[in-house]
């Protein structure tokens, strides 16, 4: 894996992607939905993930985080996607989700190149993580992530989209919590 794709320094905040293997829209339904949220509080409430923004579109999240101890961000992004996936697995074959045979068969015909033994794969393995040095590339990604689902034609203003972050710098109700930055010069 490549220098440039790697979380290298632990107290510094990134810029990340978790994205459905072949950026299925996945994210569809809201009980699918939730489980990555609660994914995320979890890691939030029991591994330290502390987090600046997200969003969560149909075929990926993207996340502002950092790690608030000594529990590397790539070891609670590595848990947090392995739950996910295995939550998400879970629900499928509980016959609640109508695609649930087709769903099976594609995470599982995804797995055959791989060199490890693994029967699905949700998540693209990886997060491309860029790390934030300048208070401009964090507002510049935030202010990206925020507007995903504006792009998408989901919603008409940012704040509207239930699972976005920006609900919270609105200082409406949002799922989960988030770190308020202001648009202070601060230093990364």
């Amino acid at each position: 894996m490549s220098v440039k794709y790697k979380i290298a320094e632990h107290d510094k905040p990134y810029f990340i992607a978790a994205i459905v293997v072949g950026w299925f829209d996945l994210f569809t339904r809201k009980e699918l939905k939730l489980i990555i949220v609660n994914s995320i509080k979890y890691c939030q409430q029991n591994k330290g993930l502390v987090l600046f923004g997200c969003c969560l579109m149909p075929s990926h999240l993207h996340m502002l985080c950092q790690s608030e101890n000594s529990t590397s961000l790539s070891d609670i992004l590595r848990d947090l996607k392995k739950h996910t996936s295995r939550e998400i697995i879970k629900y499928i074959k509980t016959g609640n989700e109508n695609r649930n045979e087709w769903l099976l068969d594609y995470f599982s015909s995804v797995c055959k190149h791989l060199a490890r033994e693994q029967q699905y794969n949700v998540l693209q393995d990886g997060n491309q993580p860029k790390i934030i040095y300048t208070p401009s590339f964090f507002w510049e990604k935030l202010d990206y992530i925020h507007n995903n689902p504006v792009e998408e034609m989901i919603v008409e203003k940012p704040e509207d989209y239930l699972f976005s972050s920006a609900r919270n710098y609105a200082d409406m109700d949002g799922l989960l919590d988030i770190i308020i930055e202001t648009r202070k010069v601060k230093s990364y």
